[in-house]
């Protein structure tokens, strides 16, 4: 399972419980990585072409 998806998946989880602060942070930290992650695939997508 990537990291980005435990991440989400945990602070879904603290927000239900009532964690929001450390929920919020924790789903934001998932969505960087993820994003981080799709430009990093689509710029060594794009080296291998040439």
């Amino acid at each position: 399972m990537p990291g980005w998806l435990i991440l989400i998946i945990i602070g879904v989880i603290l927000l239900i419980l009532g964690f929001a602060g450390v929920g919020s942070f924790l789903i934001w930290i998932g969505i960087a990585v993820l994003v981080i992650s799709l430009i990093l695939a689509l710029v060594g997508r794009g080296r291998s072409r040439v």
